[in-house]
């Protein structure tokens, strides 16, 4: 994870990796990993069931950390290589800048950041997360 406007599980990651496993049935295996307050604090790990919303060309997905709970998340960006991504809500709550990499240069990160504005986010809110 490159930047996101944080939830409360996120305010104090360093080191957030997220990454995600295709199963059988269609569901996604999903792994969020990150220390804990510091690049040394205590790993945390999260394991949410993730699943594809039907007729959404795949842009939609929805995640379960608390049964019966789902949120919705969405792929609002996407790059050509599938090197980088932004994921939104329509509650305009959270965002989150993602890559395949911890770090990318500032010039795309300045462009993924005016993208976020451009749909509506307070940059300002956004947190690098150190890596």
């Amino acid at each position: 994870m490159i930047a996101c406007i944080p939830t409360f599980i996120e305010t104090g990651a360093y080191n957030a990796i997220e990454s995600y496993q295709l199963e059988k049935d269609g569901s996604i295996n999903t792994t969020f990993v990150f220390n804990e307050g510091g690049f040394n604090g205590p790993k945390k790990r999260y394991n949410p069931h993730g699943f594809v919303v039907e007729k959404t060309g795949n842009a939609v997905w929805g995640m379960q950390f608390i049964w019966p709970f789902k949120s919705e998340y969405i792929i609002a960006y996407l790059d050509k290589d599938y090197t980088s991504t932004i994921i939104v809500r329509n509650a305009r709550d959270y965002v989150w800048i993602m890559a395949r990499t911890p770090v990318i240069t500032d010039s795309h990160y300045q462009e993924l950041t005016t993208a976020v504005a451009n749909l509506g986010y307070d940059v300002s809110k956004l947190r690098k997360v150190p890596q």
